[in-house]
């Protein structure tokens, strides 16, 4: 794989609560520089990354029910929808835990498909991804989490939102491409901060990496590429 081809597979992130619009000035100009798929921000700021890096290919991206998922499926809808009406053609949802761990899961699927339906009502082609916070689940719920990402009608399964007690590991991302089918997507999230771990998804057969550290990671391959 060349450094290009990793960049293609890395969401280049900024979520800590205080990001300002500096910050985000910067992220887009790394995203231009080493070409990543796409940047992923508040929802406050999409109109500023849109605009920065408007006349490139790399996607906007933003989070809904960020970071605990439980808010009302209507707020996380309409929410969305206000995301994408700005410029966000990648949305990020928190599933709702509770109801999950409630065993609810009609709730569950409900809660993403009130987002998918509203995402894809303004832009068909808008991708969904549903994050399901790994580190609080056990593997039981890990599987059926994945069945209502399916059954909701989203395109990725995400594995953390990286504010979470744990990380994203090789073993869930393995875990989860056991269980949905094999082009739908898996996306990595939290802890991934050098060239090892992120190959190490990619082996696991992830299609997406988010990672604050992308400039870190590429450049690392980079370095490598330039030994051999």
């Amino acid at each position: 794989m060349d450094p290009g081809q990793l960049a293609k597979m890395i969401d280049l992130t900024l979520l800590k609560p205080t990001a300002t619009a500096e910050e985000v000035k910067m992220l887009c100009k790394e995203a231009r520089k080493y070409g990543f798929i796409c940047v992923v921000v508040h929802s406050h700021y999409v109109p500023l990354a849109c605009k920065l890096l408007q006349g490139t290919e790399i996607k906007v991206g933003t989070v809904v029910g960020f970071p605990f998922g439980a808010n009302l499926s209507e707020v996380k809808a309409y929410e969305a929808r206000r995301a994408v009406e700005l410029g966000a053609s990648e949305i990020d949802i928190v599933i709702n835990p509770g109801a999950l761990k409630s065993k609810d899961l009609a709730t569950l699927e409900y809660d993403i498909k009130s987002v998918v339906e509203e995402v894809k009502s303004v832009r068909s082609d808008a991708i969904v991804r549903v994050i399901i916070e790994t580190c609080y689940l056990s593997d039981e719920e890990k599987v059926e989490a994945c069945r209502a990402v399916v059954n909701g009608g989203a395109d990725f399964v995400k594995t953390s939102t990286g504010f979470g007690s744990g990380e994203a590991t090789v073993r869930d991302a393995r875990l989860i491409r056991s269980v949905v089918r094999p082009k739908f997507g898996v996306k990595a999230t939290g802890g991934i901060r050098n060239l090892e771990i992120a190959l190490a998804m990619i082996e696991a057969c992830v299609n997406r990496i988010s990672a604050s550290a992308g400039g870190k990671i590429v450049g690392e391959l980079i370095d490598r590429s330039a030994l051999t």
